[in-house]
């Protein structure tokens, strides 16, 4: 029997050589949302606006439901004044039966303003964009084998991608060779170690195995992000909804664990020191990096002296996140000593 050590040893071996590249993640526009229409006529479009409005909410605030905010319904009904463009598009649909349906849905932006000073109305948390993809992992026992991503089930794992996709979350898919194959034995993905998946800081990982017992499948989920993790269970008839309710739960969890609380938002200023700056091109990728950060409203120079510039940020949150953001981003590092960051050469 191979040791846990040597079990270990064998998964990070092989995962230096598996890409994660399959159904690849996109980037995520919180500030659009879709909903399923009857068609395109006019009076159906304004109806469902207001649907759409409630998932870009989602993505923005991280939240599968708005149950313990019963001022979002309301609200939703100012969709049609907020929306900045819209189109439709149509979206194959497989069933757990194999047959086969599509459905056409309205995909709606809306005004970035309006919808931050929503999100501040209602006192929503904010999901920072700065969302690394989840990898997942689906390992299949059918109580003849166990497979990881067997194509029988392909539905079902487009299926758990398109819910990831509608509430906001980037997903990785690991990919198989040529012959359909893996280069991780399902045997050593079984266990649910997702600490040794070789994630990094800000990243998750998820492993969902799902066992058929009798006329019930039985879905073990294990999550890994940053230095949490969690274990669940879901049983159902159906596999396609046991792991979509995980990939709900997946979801709520990764959220939940990178969201800012609406009692933590509001205007701050704080100054940042970075060294290390030795032209204008590393300025400028430093300048460039602070202004793109969610948390980060404006970016201003107190001053500068050779390979150091202090910065003012006006951020929309407490310091803490800023700091939380800039350790999980990787660009800048921290000195202890010098109580600084610094641009790494």
């Amino acid at each position: 029997m191979v040791s846990y050590f040597m079990r270990k040893i064998l998964l990070i071996s092989l995962l230096a050589w598996l890409p994660l590249t399959g159904l690849q993640a996109t980037p995520i526009d919180i500030y659009t949302g879709e909903a399923v229409v009857e068609s395109k006529d006019a009076g159906e479009r304004r109806r469902t606006l207001p649907r759409a409005l409630k998932n870009a909410l989602q993505k923005f605030s991280g939240l599968g439901s708005f149950e313990d905010y019963p001022q979002v319904e309301p609200a939703l009904g100012v969709a049609s004044s907020i929306l900045v463009s819209f189109y439709y598009r149509k979206v194959e649909i497989v069933f757990a039966d194999g047959s086969e349906g599509e459905e056409l849905r309205l995909v709606a932006k809306f005004s970035e303003d309006s919808v931050d000073e929503l999100v501040r109305t209602l006192q929503l948390p904010l999901w920072q964009t700065e969302r690394d993809p989840t990898d997942i992992w689906v390992v299949v026992d059918n109580g003849l084998d166990r497979r990881i991503m067997p194509v029988e089930f392909a539905y079902t794992w487009e299926a758990m991608a398109e819910v990831a996709a509608t509430r906001g979350l980037p997903v990785n898919w690991p990919e198989a060779d040529e012959e359909g194959r893996y280069l991780i034995d399902a045997q050593l993905l079984w266990g649910g170690y997702t600490e040794d998946l070789g994630i990094g800081h800000g990243s998750s990982a998820m492993i969902a195995a799902a066992r058929r017992e009798g006329l019930e499948w039985n879905v073990r989920s294990n999550l890994t992000y940053n230095s949490q993790n969690w274990t669940w269970q879901i049983q159902d008839i159906d596999l396609q909804a046991a792991l979509i309710q995980s990939m709900q739960e997946a979801v709520d969890l990764v959220a939940a664990a990178n969201s800012i609380a609406a009692a933590d938002l509001g205007a701050q200023l704080h100054e940042l020191t970075v060294a290390g700056l030795g032209n204008a091109d590393d300025y400028q990728r430093c300048l460039g990096y602070l202004q793109q950060l969610s948390v980060v409203n404006r970016v201003s120079v107190v001053s500068a002296q050779p390979g150091n510039v202090t910065f003012r940020l006006e951020l929309n949150a407490l310091p803490q996140y800023l700091e939380e953001t800039l350790q999980s981003g990787r660009f800048l590092e921290f000195d202890e000593d010098e109580l600084s960051y610094f641009l790494p050469q």
